[in-house]
């Protein structure tokens, strides 16, 4: 069963997904009061105003987190530009909503940030699982 949990401070709500999580440390790195691995809950929300908040979530490579605003009938879309940012020793990731065919020809939409592995060495290609710590990948 997937893990998920949600963290409001009742104007937004993150959602965290815990195995989509590739470890990237992104959230910890931008906003190290809210974000902290070693502590439970490991999301302080109250640490940031709401719009750093969103701000932080949106460059989360997996998808791992996301948020939603609670205000009732608050619709909140954005369109992002397609962009591709190749991460030092990591994944490849690539911004904006994208339709990937996989081998086996089954299609999927991903919205907002998608990792690819660069590695080779992820057990979820053509995603990034983090694999690229384990191996020392270096590129």
């Amino acid at each position: 069963m997937a893990r998920v949990k949600e963290y409001t401070n009742g104007e937004v709500t993150i959602v965290w997904k815990a195995e989509a999580c590739i470890h990237s440390a992104i959230c910890v790195k931008g906003l190290p009061n809210v974000f902290r691995p070693k502590e439970r809950p490991w999301i302080n929300i109250d640490k940031a105003e709401t719009e750093a908040l969103i701000n932080q979530v949106k460059h989360c490579p997996s998808g791992a987190l996301s948020f939603y605003m609670n205000a009732e009938g608050d619709k909140t879309t954005e369109v992002l530009e397609t962009k591709v940012e190749v991460l030092e020793n990591g994944p490849l990731l690539v911004y904006g909503t994208l339709k990937v065919v996989n081998k086996d020809g089954i299609s999927e939409t991903k919205n907002k940030t998608t990792a690819f592995c660069r590695c080779g060495a992820s057990d979820n290609k053509p995603y990034c699982d983090g694999s690229h710590v384990k191996s020392e990948f270096k590129d």
